[in-house]
Parts: structure tokens; sequence; C-alpha cells
């Protein structure tokens, strides 16, 4: 394989600069082996039509419209955040048709980062140090959760599919 071709494996070749450690190895192995049979949360033709989509905006015949959270937590996760982030999105693109007379691609980042990269493994809150947040789908905010706990993988994508269904 080149370094140009991608795989869906592919990325387990590249080092990980940042990886989040697991105590318990086998508890990691056991909630992967879960998640692997958990159907996707977007079906091949969503992803055919977002090409051609994407295809539309790259001959400037349409616009992308990205928007979203930077950041979230599991639990702002909600209806009603969810209604309130599209309906903006849907606002904006609104504007934007009437502005650029073009059809607008509409992409939510919703439920994008619950894990987060950091340049340090640990902090220090107050005179502790303690393992850096990384994120809901890592470990807790309150610094006596900061163990990384694979269980956090299960939660996210489940409440997900419970939105978009």
């Amino acid at each position: 394989m080149t370094s140009t071709e991608w795989t869906p494996s592919s990325w387990q070749s590249r080092p990980a600069k940042q990886d989040v450690v697991y105590p318990d190895k086998e508890h990691l192995a056991r909630v992967l082996g879960k998640i692997k049979n958990l159907p996707p949360l977007v079906t091949p033709s969503e992803i055919e039509r977002l090409r051609h989509q994407l295809s539309l905006a790259q001959r400037n015949e349409a616009f992308v419209l990205h928007a979203g959270d930077c950041a979230e937590s599991f639990e702002a996760c909600t209806d009603e955040n969810i209604s309130n982030k599209i309906g903006l999105i849907l606002s904006f693109s609104l504007i934007l048709i009437w502005g650029a007379r073009l059809p607008i691609i509409r992409i939510g980042r919703i439920a994008g980062q619950y894990a987060k990269p950091r340049s340090s493994p640990t902090e220090k809150i107050g005179d502790r140090e303690v393992m850096s947040f990384r994120g809901d789908n890592v470990n807790g905010l309150d610094p006596n959760e900061r163990t990384p706990d694979p269980e956090r993988l299960l939660r996210c994508p489940l409440s997900l599919r419970l939105i978009f269904a």
C-alpha cells in the first residue's frame, strides 16, 4: 500500500501521537467488539448524495454551510438543543440561498467532538496532578473520573442512534 492509499484500517499503520491509554485492554477490546457490530450512523446512499452535492460546490454550483459546536458534552446532546441547532442552521441557509442564489449544502456538526487530543497527558488542578480531561467519550470532567473508561465509547453511539432514528 502506498502512503496515499486509504482504507478503513489504514490509520492503524500510522503512529498515534496522543493516544488514550486504557488501563484494562481486555475491557477495551470487548467494547470495540460491540461497536463493530452496531449498524452504521450514515447509509451508503447518504454518502453518495453528499459526494454529488459536494461536486456541485466544487463547480461553484452550490454553497457549503458547515455549522455546529466545537466541543460538546453528552448531557448537552438533548432533543431541544439539537432542534435549536438545526433551526439555526436552516435560518442561516435561507439567508445564504437568498443572497447567493445557489443551492445550499447543509452539513451539521452535531455531537461532533466527544474526544479531544491534549498536549499533555496530565494537568494540575489546585495542588493535584490528574489525567487530562479527554472528552466524554474517554473520561469525566470531574478530577475523580479521569481514568479512561471504554464503556463511555458506547454511550455516544447509542445516544446518537436514538436521536437520528
